[in-house]
């Protein structure tokens, strides 16, 4: 039998200006309560990446206070569910996260990336629909995609801006609001550029 698994908390304040959604911690970010926890997942690379800071050497803490002051929060589309290992595709009974009251809460939010397949199925028909919100499904930082994906994750750790710029234009469809927004130093479009942070 497996064993309930439960999301973290959000990491947001009131100057969140884009919000990246996974889907449920994995193995090793559960038993050390921290995203992205395990060493080979590239978000934390990426994501310092786009936003023009080196956030691996930083105590996590410091990593989390670097990306909020950068109008940058992380949360889950799932809040709870079982599920064997770590793949996405073992998750079952799935029990959503309130990601529309967490929006809501939100005045400066202007953009949700979802961080892989499983994210994005789970939490676009959620928020699909808000007026100036752009929702941006993007490739998994996950280990298990880069052992799958290995010319596109090598890409992804080459030019990380490029890679997303490629990636959520590629993958911009049905349901996904297509915007060009200036909104503060953050950058929403669907027209060639991902996130300019």
């Amino acid at each position: 039998m497996d064993l309930v698994k439960r999301s973290f908390p959000p990491v947001t304040d009131a100057g969140t200006r884009v919000l990246i959604l996974g889907s449920l911690p994995g193995e090793q970010s559960l038993a050390r309560q921290r995203y992205y926890a395990h060493p080979r997942n590239q978000f934390w690379r990426l994501v310092g990446a786009a936003a023009g800071v080196a956030l691996e050497p930083l105590a996590y803490e410091a990593r989390l206070e670097a990306l909020l002051a950068r109008g940058i929060g992380l949360w889950d589309t799932v809040g709870a569910a079982t599920r064997r290992g770590s793949l996405d595709g073992n998750i079952r009974g799935i029990e959503r996260n309130a990601l529309a009251d967490l929006v809501e809460s939100l005045p400066e939010l202007r953009a949700v990336g979802f961080n892989g397949g499983k994210s994005a199925a789970l939490g676009i028909p959620q928020l699909s629909g808000r007026e100036g919100l752009a929702l941006l499904p993007l490739p998994s930082s996950s280990p298990a995609w880069a052992s799958t994906n290995a010319p596109e994750h090598r890409e992804a750790i080459r030019d990380p801006r490029s890679w997303a710029a490629r990636s959520a234009s590629r993958r911009l469809s049905g349901g996904v609001s297509r915007m060009s927004r200036q909104a503060g130093t953050i950058t929403v479009s669907a027209s060639g550029r991902w996130l300019r942070l």
